[in-house]
């Protein structure tokens, strides 16, 4: 299944992977259907998550139901037990974590969140375009999901627009990730919120670059996926900074039951990128 998997990433474009993966998901769903694993997105379980990984497979990280892998579930865990993202009125603390939340709107106020969400994905998409408290939008290059076709380092949007940004795993694509931080700051309100999820190597002070690398396989060996241009390090959160983003390093998983975290199949010591401006 392993090998399967990494073909089938490696040689079907995503556009038409994602077309194809709304035929595929509630097959695997049905066969896979157990009590080992939880996804908590959607509350189904299941005796085992399925592989992933363009280079290096990973097991048990991908959830048949809803696609999620281990960075989207910590991600929903996030919002929906440390912020009021989901929730009209403020929830004082998490039920997983025991901690205040994040209040999102301002004080009084019921009004949606206008959120923007880079390369959407299905595991959020449906989730998110339903909920009557968030004013929601797509964008991205390629995606079919795309609401916005649009580049990032040349957005379509005013200044201070949104009150919250979902980006995961896409600045390690783009080659001028600056320009790209640039522009999601310019676009957040003031007192607006952006989470910027990235692929990371904590055991690098540095983030690594090489331009000359082009052949595919030799990116996906080293980079970890052949259309990766940069692998980043912990020197991430300060050029976050630097652009002007208030950064705090959201250790997340270290506030939930171990048995949760595994439970979830989610990294352990993984970190949210969670931006203020």
């Amino acid at each position: 299944m392993k090998k399967l998997f990494k073909l089938i990433l490696n040689t079907i474009p995503r556009p038409l992977l994602i077309r194809l993966s709304y035929v595929a998901r509630p097959v695997l769903a049905l066969a896979l259907k157990g009590t080992t694993f939880t996804d908590p997105i959607d509350g189904k379980s299941f005796k085992m998550f399925l592989p992933y990984g363009y280079g290096t497979q990973r097991n048990n990280v991908l959830s048949p139901s809803t696609l999620s892998l281990e960075r989207h579930r910590l991600l929903w865990l996030y919002l929906n037990e440390k912020t009021d993202f989901f929730k009209s009125k403020l929830v004082s603390d998490s039920s997983v974590t025991n901690t205040k939340r994040i209040k999102l709107r301002k004080a009084g106020s019921n009004s949606a969140l206008k959120v923007l969400h880079f390369a959407p994905e299905q595991a959020f998409y449906k989730l998110f375009r339903n909920q009557k408290n968030l004013d929601y939008t797509t964008t991205d290059l390629f995606s079919p999901l795309a609401d916005v076709k649009a580049d990032i380092c040349n957005l379509p949007f005013e200044d201070n627009q949104y009150d919250v940004i979902l980006c995961n795993h896409v600045l390690e694509h783009i080659p001028d990730d600056t320009k790209a931080m640039q522009e999601l700051y310019r676009v957040l309100k003031p007192g607006g919120m952006a989470i910027l999820q990235i692929p990371q190597d904590l055991s690098r002070a540095t983030t690594f670059a090489d331009d000359t690398i082009t052949d595919q396989k030799e990116r996906a060996k080293i980079f970890g996926q052949y259309d990766h241009v940069r692998i980043y390090g912990r020197d991430y959160f300060d050029k976050l900074r630097s652009i002007g983003f208030k950064v705090i390093e959201e250790d997340y998983t270290n506030k939930i039951a171990p048995e949760l975290v595994e439970k979830y199949c989610l990294a352990k010591g993984e970190i949210i990128p969670v931006c203020f401006k």
